[in-house]
């Protein structure tokens, strides 16, 4: 019987032929560019020339590693991480590095990314020697569902203040993705952050809220041009520790990505070859000078909204990446998509995010009545958005100053919190009625 599109999974996009396969692939382009190039523009900002094209082609790179590492099994992007941004504006500040050209700070900011990235195979080989089940005890639902929830809510103040720079055009982006969604039939339903893109991209042109100047000033082609890595102690003691975060963040989007296609990815393939995956890539990045890598929710959120979990679809976004990775103008283009039609599209990607987390805590039926995970859930909550407010913790170590992030304090206090306090009976795999974590497939 063939399966309706939009309201039933699909998990082989071949199916569904060629064309629409590739406009699935440049759904989930869109999805990551905004907030990817959005890094190299912000670490632009401290001084620090970071390149947006390089970024492009790690993480069309990055996504593919990732994919071999994973077996070709997780509908995974791997795009800029925003955790690090704290560390790149550290190293672009540190005494030590004062008089230095930028060209340098950056390099050796990229060698303590190159580091971090290799921290991840750290974990990565406890989860192989321990075994997930041991592992796994230390991130329960009531720590990673928080954390899935606030991994949308944390990028919410971005997307509304994207919105805010132009209320109706947001509007226009919002409802072409819903109606789409809800309303659409066959492609259309499956493609709404595409058609929310260019449908509100066309109205912004007839309304003349788009800038084509550095469009037209850009070229068709343009090759790379790589900052190699340094390593600094430096530096590596304001990057490095931040992979703590970083794989808090993993594990979660791990979990978000488990919970919407409905395959249980932290035991097949399984989170060793997951981190390993996103831990390669990020070292990769980082010699070859580009940001952090990280899996990106965005793609998460477009997984679901189009019920398409082919990872076939993600890789074709990522050789997408890589072809563009080579042309400034379109470059200038897809930035010349104003913050508001950016703002509507992440309005309802974000959201999915975290009501995804939601979903993730009540399919696995956390049982909200006791105190233990209500304490977990609440110090969570405030320390993921509270400390975000105010720009994280920074703390000084060995002569440099270290920012932790709203996400990576929340995480550390989950997975402590659930250590100390009594009553933590959960089992990885060992209730598959009342543990969706555990048999996520059958459902």
């Amino acid at each position: 019987m063939k399966k309706e599109l939009g309201q039933e999974a699909i998990y082989d996009a071949r199916t569904l032929g060629t064309p629409r396969m590739l406009v699935l692939g440049l759904q989930h382009l869109f999805a990551m560019f905004g907030a990817t190039v959005l890094v190299p523009i912000l670490v632009q900002g401290y001084g620090l020339p970071l390149s947006i094209q390089t970024t492009l082609l790690m993480a069309g790179i990055g996504t593919l590693l990732f994919h071999v590492c994973t077996k070709f099994k997780v509908p995974a992007f791997l795009g800029s991480s925003f955790v690090y941004l704290g560390g790149f504006s550290t190293v672009a500040t540190l005494p030590a590095y004062e008089g230095m050209d930028p060209q340098t700070k950056l390099a050796y900011a990229l060698g303590g990314i190159v580091i971090a990235g290799l921290l991840y195979l750290v974990l990565a080989l406890l989860f192989k020697v321990l075994g997930a089940k041991k592992v796994m005890r230390f991130f329960p639902p009531i720590v990673t569902g928080p954390m899935i929830i606030m991994i949308g809510l944390n990028f919410a103040g971005s997307a509304v203040s994207n919105v805010m720079t132009c209320w109706w055009l947001a509007l226009v982006a919002i409802v072409v993705v819903v109606i789409a969604n809800i309303w659409g039939k066959g492609m259309l339903k499956i493609i709404p952050i595409l058609l929310g893109v260019v449908v509100s991209y066309i109205v912004a042109l007839i309304a003349g809220q788009v800038d084509f100047t550095a469009v037209k000033d850009a070229d068709f082609v343009g090759l790379q041009q790589f900052v190699i890595a340094k390593f600094d102690i430096s530096a590596i003691l304001v990057m490095a520790p931040i992979a703590i975060a970083a794989m808090m963040e993993h594990i979660g989007d791990v979990s978000a990505i488990s919970s919407t296609t409905g395959k249980n990815f932290i035991g097949d393939p399984g989170l060793h070859r997951t981190l390993m995956g996103d831990g390669l890539a990020t070292a990769l990045a980082g010699f070859f000078g580009g940001p952090a890598n990280t899996t990106y929710g965005e793609n998460t959120g477009v997984l679901a909204l189009s019920k398409v979990y082919d990872p076939r679809v993600v890789r074709l976004a990522a050789y997408f990446a890589i072809i563009l990775s080579f042309s400034p103008k379109f470059d200038a283009l897809v930035n010349s998509i104003p913050a508001a039609v950016v703002g509507g599209v992440s309005f309802i990607l974000y959201g999915m995010i975290s009501a995804v987390g939601v979903r993730n805590i009540v399919e696995n039926r956390v049982d909200l009545t006791k105190s233990r995970n209500l304490i977990i859930a609440a110090v969570m909550f405030v320390s993921g958005l509270g400390f975000t407010s105010v720009g994280g913790i920074t703390f000084t170590v060995g002569g440099a100053t270290i920012t932790l992030s709203g996400l990576a304090i929340a995480a550390i206090a989950g997975v402590v919190l659930n250590a100390i306090l009594p009553g933590n009976d959960y089992e990885f795999g060992a209730n598959p009625e009342g543990d969706k974590s555990a048999d996520l497939g059958s459902y």
